[in-house]
């Protein structure tokens, strides 16, 4: 029996239909918010590289959480300004140092907020890098037991996931060792396995006030040439055990991730950076772009990509527009 030819044609999509046969879709619960955490109460300075965002005590990150919850955003990821910073950035594990505090307010007022830990030294140290020094360079050993101690101590607090974004060759096994050693059995840990020395950090640096000193960090993290680095970076922290990966910045590298998610079946994570956020700021405040249009296609395009969570801080914004397309 023969069928008559047919043109093919494309599918005729009302809002509805649309709806109903997208590919990918974005929901606030895969959504994690940054936060910036210092010591204190009633503090709230904004950050000018960064509308819409703050450097804030723990009173007011307990305020930013119930609004996160209240959106439906999946988790908060806590980055710390300590009063005073050293050599070795040992403010990164003071139990009653700002993210420490911080997880646990949020912990008790927003339960069913997933808490994440940033684990680096950065905003910790005098000099800005992420471990401490020898002879002018990182010294990649020496920074392990102090990562661990961070890690620890987040976890002490409560955190769900600690996250090391430090990209020291050995930290995740590191890490997880000690967390096991203090019973932190069940605290994730998503690695910052592939971190790029990227030019769109700028903002975040002035938000953490974790600007390098001298130099640059380009020695740990990744050549943004590179794409197969990236699985061996992934596999030799998988093999240490990590829970989680992520791949930062996100926007730019989109294949990246897509090349991941097609080898690997872990959880995987991607950080939409400070960059990408004030690009689509400073274009919307000038009327080149519709603000609202712009969010939703780049948060869409890292989740089409592989992502399976996006820490972005849009995070609030994102859930808003969400909401009103319903």
């Amino acid at each position: 029996m023969s069928y008559p030819t047919v043109r093919p044609r494309r599918l005729r999509r009302t809002s509805r239909l649309r709806e109903m046969v997208a590919e990918t879709r974005l929901h606030p619960s895969r959504l994690v918010l940054p936060v910036f955490v210092v010591s204190g109460s009633g503090i709230e300075r904004p950050i000018a590289s960064m509308p819409g965002h703050a450097q804030r005590s723990v009173d007011k990150i307990v305020d930013v959480a119930h609004a996160a919850a209240d959106a439906g955003i999946g988790g908060v990821i806590f980055f710390g300004i300590p009063d005073v910073k050293d050599e070795i950035g040992s403010a990164a594990w003071d139990p009653t140092g700002p993210v420490p505090r911080a997880i646990e307010a949020v912990g008790a007022a927003e339960p069913n907020l997933v808490t994440w830990a940033d684990v680096c030294l950065c905003e910790y140290t005098s000099h800005g890098h992420c471990g401490p020094l020898r002879d002018g360079e990182v010294d990649n050993d020496a920074a392990l037991p102090l990562l661990s101690m961070a890690a620890v101590s987040y976890a002490g607090a409560g955190a769900d996931i600690v996250a090391p974004s430090d990209m020291m060759d050995g930290r995740v096994g590191a890490i997880r060792s000690a967390l096991d050693d203090a019973g932190n059995t069940d605290t994730a840990i998503c690695s910052y396995a592939v971190k790029y020395a990227s030019a769109f950090y700028g903002p975040f640096r002035d938000a953490a006030e974790s600007a390098p000193a001298f130099g640059d960090r380009r020695s740990y993290q990744m050549d943004p040439r590179n794409g197969r680095e990236a699985l061996r970076e992934v596999e030799l922290d998988i093999a240490e055990g990590a829970d989680m990966i992520m791949v930062k910045p996100a926007g730019p590298y989109q294949d990246v991730i897509r090349y991941l998610r097609d080898r690997i079946d872990l959880p995987m994570a991607a950080y939409q950076v400070s960059g990408e956020f004030s690009m689509i700021e400073a274009a919307a405040a000038n009327g080149w772009i519709d603000r609202d249009k712009a969010i939703l296609e780049s948060l869409t395009g890292i989740a089409r990509a592989g992502a399976d969570v996006i820490l972005s801080y849009f995070a609030l914004d994102a859930a808003r527009i969400l909401e009103e397309l319903r």
